[in-house]
């Protein structure tokens, strides 16, 4: 499944409707720390293993395309 998600910082939360996440993250958009955060939170959700979760486009974007193979 893809989910189109935008990425709000110093916040905590995860929200999904139809094909949209949004997500809260603490961590720094430095060295890939947010884009981890969000893959283990994402995973977390879904109660599967981050492998399962990858980051299409949008390394460095706050709006991310991520696939979540199931």
């Amino acid at each position: 499944m893809i989910y189109k998600v935008h990425v709000e910082f110093s916040k905590e939360f995860l929200e999904i409707k139809n094909d949209q996440i949004t997500i809260g993250v603490k961590s720094k958009p430095i060295k890939g720390e947010a884009n981890k955060e969000i893959i283990k939170k994402i995973a977390k959700y879904f109660k599967i293993s981050t492998s399962f979760v990858q980051i299409k486009s949008g390394h460095k974007s706050s709006e991310k395309i991520i696939e979540v193979l199931q």
